[in-house]
């Protein structure tokens, strides 16, 4: 069972930054192994940092989708962005905003894209459909390609690299594809919500509907649907491969160990027979490893 510090009623009695890290360090163990994977092979300062911004993620998706979501309001995530300004003034109000707050003395990261991420959980409280891929894509963006904006500063790039435009786009890129991986797994899970992040349109085109959708219908439609999506998400991760260069060479082989880590989980929606609604698509163990010498490789030439 994961063990967490207790909380904390004030400011004054808030733990210490080492107790900090550790408490995100096990949320990200806990909630997205992956990712936490790839967050091992960093030095310790850069992988203590990406802990923090995956644990304040953390708790601003669980605004929305966590077990208090039904509370949630609009003046609820005022309440959030208010909190969030006071941890970029250097005021941590909870236990794991200390972390935080040690991160961003530490690293030049621009409150804009934690903004965006609850501008992300906004369109959550008020929408459960997207008619076409130019909305789902910026749902995605808030909710997930921010995560590129947060992170890059931290991951840092090549000094000599003349402009680095196109390795924050292909940054937005990486959390893009992630996102429409974690929407494609998702799919039953999220039916079951009363959601679906799946574009209408795309669904219209293959003549399969939301009644087939919310009845689990695994057919040729479903099929060839789903090939197109994974197609999708495939070609933001390979926008995404093309900005890696750009990365601090310690940080290369972390990225491309996340990128195929979570490109993997495509894969095995593949050998499901694309039935993301009795299968939760998952890389075993003992794939992942494999992965790892492989992403070492593509850092060193690629």
């Amino acid at each position: 069972m994961l063990q967490l510090p207790k909380p904390h009623p004030t400011p004054r009695s808030l733990v210490s930054i080492d107790e900090s890290y550790e408490y995100c360090r096990q949320i990200t163990a806990h909630y997205s192994k992956t990712f936490y994977m790839g967050t091992l092979l960093m030095p310790p300062e850069k992988r203590q940092a990406i802990w923090a911004i995956y644990e304040w993620c953390r708790r601003t998706d669980e605004l929305v989708d966590g077990p208090k979501a039904a509370a949630t309001t609009p003046e609820t995530l005022d309440q959030w962005e208010h909190h969030l300004e006071t941890v970029f003034a250097g005021h941590p109000q909870e236990d794991a905003d200390v972390a935080l707050v040690d991160t961003l003395e530490r690293f030049p990261i621009p409150i804009e894209p934690f903004r965006d991420m609850i501008a992300g959980q906004r369109m959550d409280l008020y929408r459960s459909r997207y008619e076409t891929f130019k909305e789902l894509e910026l749902y995605c963006y808030r909710v997930a390609g921010t995560v590129g904006l947060m992170t890059s500063p931290v991951l840092g790039f090549v000094e000599s690299t003349p402009s680095q435009t196109g390795a924050i786009e292909a940054a937005i890129a990486l959390g893009i594809a992630n996102q429409l991986t974690n929407i494609l797994r998702d799919v039953g899970e999220d039916a079951g919500r009363g959601r679906i992040y799946l574009p209408l349109e795309d669904l219209d085109r293959f003549h399969y509907t939301e009644k087939d959708l919310f009845n689990s219908v695994v057919d040729d439609r479903w099929r060839a649907f789903m090939k197109f999506e994974i197609q999708r998400a495939q070609d933001f991760y390979h926008h995404a491969e093309q900005g890696i260069r750009a990365l601090n060479p310690d940080a290369r082989w972390p990225v491309w160990s996340a990128l195929m880590l979570y490109q993997g989980i495509l894969t095995v929606i593949e050998q499901n027979g694309y039935d993301v609604f009795n299968q939760r698509a998952f890389v075993p163990k003992g794939r992942k490893l494999l992965y790892l010498p492989i992403a070492w490789l593509r850092a060193q030439a690629l």
